[in-house]
């Protein structure tokens, strides 16, 4: 797999540009009659745009998507829908396409209407700059972002086992509201291969459950994440696991962007979790590690207090035997063992926690736990807790 450089215009076909006035920005995605397939938030408020988004999306084709930031267009009733509809139609009328043809999310504030006089302006400045370059791929994926302190990007080449070649590019945003099932996170990718929908859909979902759906800044749900996956049907080859490979790549690494840029964030967290009966089992001891407030302050504050993570371990719903728990801190490199099943190794030797405390200290952390059960292991990613969270947070509206 080789590693691309020009973002979500790696896709030659696709068009895009993004415009920002204040904390007002548009994103415009561009590539007529592509096949497209979304995976949306849980969360029972949901946002205007995905209402819109599902419908159009209905048939399995969309050329367009617009984006706004700055105003989530979420808890707005009718008008929400008009609104989000308005803009949609703008981008019908200047591409020549119909209107169901146009994919629609919004991220910013839950519970305003959508400033329309501000936003139209914006919007019809990204779309007179719809362009295929890396210029472009930067303005697309900086006018997405609210609380975010840089883009997340990520595109790569891949091969086919019958020697085809195909692309997958993607953006996305997010920083805070970050929880399991994704979070206020948007995220929009893009590929070459020609993937009937069924197939594209499937490909999706096996993504989002190992990345974005692993992801955990805060605990909060959001009302208006949205995924959503394009193929330009530019190349035609024997569909294999490769294509799979290549867009887990893509949604693994914009997913571990989010959780290093997680809002007032210092450090970032890998929880590795192995040794369960099942996928699931997995899954749950390591989000509920990497969602624990108290495992992400003691992050923060370089403490190498294992005893809350084997707290979180205990209250995720997985039963084993806490006797016969393993639990590391460590980094790419080494992993101190200060539990050995069951066994506190830090008892006999206090080096093993000064050395803990040292690498906490680092700006990646990965913890890995093992309940020695089974031969299953998830990973889910996150970061520590700081008082800028706070700061970011109590005024965000004010």
């Amino acid at each position: 797999m080789k590693i691309l450089d020009n973002g979500i215009c790696a896709i030659d076909s696709v068009k895009v540009s993004g415009y920002r006035e204040g904390k007002y920005g548009v994103t415009i995605i561009y590539h007529e009659n592509s096949t497209a397939v979304g995976v949306y938030t849980t969360n029972q408020v949901y946002a205007a745009p995905i209402d819109i988004t599902r419908k159009h999306i209905a048939n399995g084709n969309i050329s367009a998507i617009i984006v706004n930031s700055g105003n989530a267009n979420c808890y707005t009733k009718e008008d929400g829908i008009k609104k989000g509809l308005e803009l949609a139609q703008l981008v019908a009328d200047s591409l020549n396409i119909p209107v169901e043809d146009v994919a629609v999310a919004s991220t910013g504030v839950i519970g305003r209407q959508m400033p329309m006089e501000i936003l139209k302006p914006v919007a019809e400045k990204s779309l007179s700059q719809l362009d295929n370059n890396r210029e472009s791929a930067n303005n697309a994926a900086d006018a997405i972002l609210t609380t975010d302190t840089v883009r997340k990007e990520c595109a790569v080449e891949h091969k086919l086992k019958d020697g085809t070649v195909f692309k997958v590019a993607g953006i996305c945003k997010g920083s805070g509201m970050i929880a399991p099932n994704m979070g206020t996170m948007l995220g929009f990718i893009t590929t070459d291969l020609k993937v009937p929908q069924e197939c594209l859909q499937e490909a999706l979902n096996k993504s989002i459950k190992k990345s974005f759906n692993m992801v955990v800044v805060d605990g909060d749900e959001s009302t208006n994440d949205t995924v959503l996956l394009l193929s330009t049907n530019d190349v035609e080859g024997e569909i294999d696991d490769n294509f799979q490979e290549a867009l887990d790549y893509v949604c693994t690494s914009l997913a571990k962007q989010i959780a290093r840029d997680g809002e007032g964030a210092d450090k970032f967290m890998e929880v590795i979790a192995s040794g369960a009966k099942t996928e699931d089992d997995a899954i749950s001891l390591s989000k509920s590690i990497v969602s624990s407030s108290l495992v992400k302050t003691a992050l923060a504050g370089a403490d190498p207090n294992w005893g809350r993570i084997i707290s979180a371990m205990g209250y995720s719903g997985v039963e084993f035997d806490p006797e016969n728990v393993s639990i590391s801190i460590g980094n790419r490199d080494k992993d101190v063992v200060i539990v050995d099943k069951g066994f506190v190794t830090t008892y006999d030797k206090p080096e093993l926690l000064e050395e803990a405390e040292s690498i906490m200290k680092e700006k990646t952390v990965i913890i890995k736990v093992d309940v020695h059960d089974g031969n299953y292991n998830a990973t889910a990613y996150g970061c520590d807790l700081t008082c800028e969270y706070v700061h970011i947070n109590a005024d965000y509206t004010t």
